[in-house]
């Protein structure tokens, strides 16, 4: 299970605001960790890495990305009231009502998002679905001249929803999409530090996965370090929730342990080895289908270079790309284990040729 040191860890960097592109602050939580048991760098992108035995062969890549979905500032109308964009993935039904938290010009500004109460909406209205542009921020401010020496167009911000230990093991909240890939690859990396593989295993917290249209952080951290193996960790939709169809997405639970993805973007070496090496550990572990891309920075990092053998290591999430995201704290546990088991199988000799 995970020590208590490892859950602070976790805990600290869920909890701190970083949307694609202004990953700063669980950046540094994640370096100044790092530091402890490796060598650190980051890159002009804002990929932060930390590299275990850089001599060594093959070289490896364990990466999760360090952002997540958040919202931007993009108008202030006459009486403070901002108007706002989303910085990935959101429904809007989800925005209604939240606290928001801005990194604004002196610090953090906390608001709110509104929308017309539903005493003041005629019949048609209420039975709509709520639109980004139909909402907006109030911060308290009660002119443009007020609101603009707090914040300005451009600012990014995240709702604001501190982790929660639920009962079993479980933890609920914003960011787990995927800051808990990045502290998965941390945590593995540490693991490996005790006794060093023949391999040169390198952590990478990436940058910008939620709107790498391009690759993000993924491509460019991938083109610099040209390893010879990636593992992405992500997490993927758990299915044990009410009204989810496992026949059309798979069957995925919380502590059900680590999901493996198998498909188009997925080295089948580099699948088979993670098989081998959960097996070798008596881990419990699901598979899931990618017939085509994986929706995960692997889908960036398979295609860099001269291409680069690629395993995805997911973990069951429920209520993703929301403000409460919930998770098993063993299933980060063993994914972390898995990552490890699977780098210390590795020899110089090792080949990830398919064929």
């Amino acid at each position: 299970m995970m020590d208590d040191r490892a859950l602070q860890l976790l805990k600290r960097l869920l909890d701190a605001p970083g949307p694609s592109g202004f990953e700063r602050g669980p950046a540094r939580l994640w370096l100044a960790e790092a530091r402890g048991f490796a060598t650190v760098e980051a890159d002009v992108a804002g990929n932060c890495f930390a590299t275990l035995n850089p001599d060594g062969k093959p070289r490896v890549m364990l990466t999760g990305h360090l952002d997540e979905i958040g919202v931007m500032v993009v108008h202030v109308d006459d009486d403070g009231f901002l108007s706002f964009a989303a910085i990935g993935g959101w429904d809007p039904q989800v925005l209604v009502g939240q606290r928001v938290v801005l990194e604004g010009r002196a610090g953090p500004v906390v608001g709110v998002v509104g929308r017309k109460a539903i005493h003041l909406m005629k019949s048609e209205e209420r039975d709509k679905a709520s639109k980004i542009t139909d909402l907006w921020m109030d911060i308290g401010a009660r002119t443009k001249a007020e609101a603009l020496e707090r914040v300005r167009v451009g600012d990014a911000g995240v709702l604001s929803a501190s982790p929660v230990e639920l009962p079993h093991g479980r933890l609920v909240s914003r960011s787990i999409d995927n800051r808990v890939g990045a502290f998965v690859a941390l945590e593995a990396l540490r693991r490996l530090a005790a006794t060093p593989p023949a391999a040169c295993a390198v952590a990478v917290g990436t940058t910008q996965e939620e709107i790498a249209y391009t690759g993000g952080g993924a491509r460019t951290s991938a083109f610099g370090l040209e390893p010879d193996a990636a593992v992405v960790v992500d997490v993927t939709h758990a299915t044990d929730s009410p009204g989810i169809e496992k026949k059309e997405v798979g069957d995925f639970k919380l502590g059900g342990g680590p999901v493996l993805s198998r498909g188009s973007a997925v080295s089948p070496v580099v699948f088979e080895q993670l098989v081998a090496a959960a097996e070798a550990e008596g881990m419990p572990f699901a598979i899931e289908a990618a017939p085509r891309g994986t929706s995960t920075d692997a889908d960036a990092i398979h295609t860099s270079r001269r291409g680069i053998a690629t395993g995805v290591v997911s973990v069951p999430c429920r209520y993703m790309h929301s403000p409460n995201e919930m998770v098993d704290l063993e299933d980060l546990d063993r994914a972390a284990s898995l990552l490890a088991a699977w780098v210390r199988r590795l020899a110089p000799s090792t080949s990830f040729l398919p064929y």
